[in-house]
């Protein structure tokens, strides 16, 4: 597993417990960090950073394009795998969308049910395909 693989994987367990925990991601983070004087790769850092400070706009993207689904139904593995891929595409210029895509399809097929890799790479197909007319 490649290191912003992982880097990836820690920021969407760190996106999980947070929700879990009705805290905030970042706030989450600082408390791994302060219990297990943990190092965190500075991606998951980024990951983590760009995801809150564009979550209000990926969540009305996620929730537009979710074909049948709203946020709050879907499992929550997928909706943190979803805001990482969608953040990614959307505004991170150093990482291809496809690999985006791919990365996170991975994620939901080691942690999540049958149906989200499907789920999730046509969600986020659908997302790199608009990415233009959602960025104008």
């Amino acid at each position: 597993m490649s290191t912003r693989s992982k880097a990836r994987k820690r920021a969407l367990e760190v996106l999980f417990e947070a929700e879990q925990r009705d805290v905030s991601p970042l706030g989450a983070l600082q408390q791994r960090r302060d219990a297990v004087a943990q190092i965190v790769n500075p991606y998951t850092v980024t990951l983590l950073e760009g995801v809150v400070a564009q979550s209000e706009r990926i969540d009305e993207i996620l929730g537009t394009y979710a074909k049948g689904w709203t946020l709050d139904r879907m499992p929550t593995v997928d909706r943190a795998a979803l805001r990482i891929g969608a953040w990614e595409i959307l505004f991170n210029d150093d990482v291809p969308d496809g690999v985006a895509v791919a990365e996170a399809v991975a994620l939901v097929r080691d942690l999540s049910t049958d149906e989200s890799p499907e789920f999730v790479n046509g969600l986020l197909g659908r997302i790199q395909q608009l990415k233009p007319t959602l960025l104008a």
